[in-house]
């Protein structure tokens, strides 16, 4: 059978999952009375709770006797390590870009890396049925992004396709008849070329590990795409790194192929084909699987460094172990470890005491994304601010800078360039009028200078304004940038809330907690007004006498209380303070000082 293998990009909330559902179903990959779920490729719930696709996974359609092997790839920057290796697995990129909206940073970030592997491109202008679409302008804007990124002139010379996703059609004029996705299938298999890995079938077996997966069942599954030869179930292989050490050896116990969205088992890998192996103890992602005879180890592409570091540690605090299972920091480190082992954006080390870890990854939502995993398989953890990884050059500090680009109403531009361009030490590019009374907004900003501000931006810009920020380049050191301005409230007492304490509170500052909520000491319990930090005691029942008072005894009304996301709790919290992550709770603390480090702190502090 003809055989494709092809990549699909996309920014975030450009519809790729979405087609990808369509191309399933026209293709005839399910019965016709098959329950399929919407965004059948987002199969883990955080997934299907975002609407973003974290992992990349792959599925295979055929049509008209051509195989073709699709890789859904992450939207978001902060899971580009996915997408460095997927492109590597495949001959060519569908670039899906919404009508409206245009090429934005994450698609920028992904089709550079496709571009620099000489990948052409098939261009897909999605959304071409909404009001406010500008298709033409939109393929203006890939063409001069494309040229800006360094394209060929085959690249530059790309087809292109106006399509609906949602509506399951793609037509290579604006005004055609809008039925089917045919046209986007034979694009593909006129465009895409055959895998060159096909001509190789004669030579010794080799596969470069670009993901790593597990089955209760099976045990580590590692994906790639087969280089050269062929396999068959049973058979010793090897596993080679990327430095030429050979880790071990193991029969295969299983080859499986996807077909559809299920994974089948085949008796024989051929050269091209993108399959999962089983069988292997030590082998992982970035591994050559080659026959005995094979001496040296496939290329694997470099990975882009971590640019934040977060300490995870136990959860000391006095409520610890109420909630999750898992709280020795001997478990937390097994699982660090198996994620780190899986996802190479992100490294794990041990601090100097032992009882907390240092984990590297690309951003705030990776970090999120990690946590919100680990709490809801049971774990207890303490989790401190993200710090930005700096590095040195020829004796200067470098720290990493990301390209901000910000679509606001008018009206909101102003404090938006005020705040980023100000207190956060960033550069304009570009302001340009979006349409529809948008402005849109690029800059270069420091890492350190967007940690938190998601939050302040969403307020600043009434919820209207959408933030995209993507990895840039390094640039020399900044100097100091204000964090929150805004003290704490602090728990004096250990016990459940009082409303007519939190309701005599409520001067002093917004609450984070509501009656009848457990605190303890050290516990942040709302924002101060001010710009110190205040201990306030929210357990003081009001003191009750025998004489009635008119007018003062009627029922207590607090106001909503601010509940805050893991990712909101992590970006605001200080560098003396801790975020509490439990599987039913999320709450903020003091950390716990010493003497000694009390001194320090309170010294640098002024």
């Amino acid at each position: 059978m003809d055989l494709r293998n092809i990549a699909i990009i996309a920014h975030v909330d450009h519809g790729k999952t979405t087609l990808v559902d369509e191309l399933l179903k026209q293709s005839g990959a399910f019965r016709e009375n098959q329950a399929v779920a919407e965004r059948a490729m987002d199969s883990n719930d955080l997934e299907r709770e975002r609407g973003i696709t974290i992992l990349a996974k792959a599925t295979s359609v055929e049509w008209k006797g051509t195989r073709i092997n699709i890789v859904d790839t992450p939207g978001h920057a902060d899971f580009g390590g996915e997408v460095e290796r997927i492109l590597s697995m495949v001959d060519g990129v569908v670039l899906l870009v919404d009508a409206a909206e245009g090429p934005m940073p994450q698609t920028k970030f992904v089709t550079s890396k496709a571009l620099a592997l000489g990948l052409r491109p098939i261009v897909v202008l999605n959304k071409v049925d909404k009001p406010d679409a500008e298709p033409d302008r939109a393929l203006d804007e890939v063409f001069d992004l494309f040229a800006n990124l360094g394209a060929d002139d085959d690249q530059l010379d790309f087809p292109h396709l106006y399509a609906s996703g949602r509506s399951g059609w793609a037509d290579p004029e604006l005004d055609g008849p809008r039925k089917d996705l045919h046209a986007l299938f034979e694009l593909i298999v006129n465009h895409v070329p055959k895998p060159r890995q096909i001509a190789h079938q004669d030579e010794d077996f080799r596969m470069l590990a670009t993901t790593l997966g597990s089955d209760p069942f099976i045990g580590r599954l590692l994906t790639g795409r087969v280089e050269s030869g062929k396999l068959k179930v049973g058979a010793t292989v090897q596993a080679i790194s990327r430095v030429g050490q050979k880790i071990e050896q193991f029969r295969v116990s299983k080859i499986l192929a996807f077909r559809g969205l299920a994974q089948s088992e085949i008796d024989e890998a051929v050269a091209g084909d993108i399959v999962s192996l089983a069988g292997m103890t030590k082998a992982t992602v970035s591994d050559t699987i080659a026959a005995l005879a094979v001496e040296t180890p496939l290329p694997a592409q470099p990975i882009d460094p971590p640019t934040i570091t977060v300490t995870f540690g136990i959860n000391d605090s006095p409520l610890a172990g109420r909630d999750g299972k898992k709280v020795q920091s001997r478990v937390i480190r097994e699982r660090l470890m198996k994620e780190a082992e899986s996802n190479v954006a992100i490294k794990v080390a041990d601090t100097p005491g032992g009882e907390a870890f240092e984990v590297s990854g690309r951003g705030e939502l990776q970090m999120g994304v990690l946590i919100e995993n680990m709490r809801r398989e049971g774990f207890e953890l303490s989790i401190s601010r993200p710090q930005v990884i700096m590095r040195e050059e020829d004796g200067q500090m470098m720290e990493p800078v990301e390209e901000v680009t910000i679509d606001v109403d008018d009206d909101y531009s102003g404090v938006v360039i005020e705040k980023i361009t100000g207190t956060r030490k960033g550069e304009l590019v570009e302001m340009k009028p979006a349409g529809v009374g948008k402005t849109r907004i690029v800059a270069h900003v420091p890492s350190r200078g967007l940690i938190g501000y998601h939050g302040e931006f969403l307020t600043d810009t009434r919820g209207t304004g959408v933030l995209n920020r993507v990895f840039h380049g390094w640039t020399p050191h900044k100097g100091p940038i204000p964090g929150r301005r805004a003290g704490v409230l602090i728990s004096m007492e250990d016990g459940e809330a009082v409303a007519y304490a939190l309701w005599n509170l409520e001067e002093r500052g917004k609450m984070f907690i509501e009656p009848q909520d457990k605190v303890y000491q050290g516990m942040i319990i709302g924002e101060h007004s001010r710009d110190n930090d205040l201990e306030v005691n929210p357990l003081k029942g009001k003191k009750l006498t025998n004489v009635r008072a008119s007018g003062s005894d009627e029922a207590v009304r607090l106001t909503p209380v601010t509940r805050m996301s893991l990712e909101q709790a992590i970006a605001y919290i200080n560098d003396d303070e801790l975020v509490e992550v439990t599987p039913n709770a999320i709450r903020l603390r003091k950390r716990h000082l010493d003497p000694h480090e009390r001194k320090r702190a309170a010294k640098a502090a002024g």
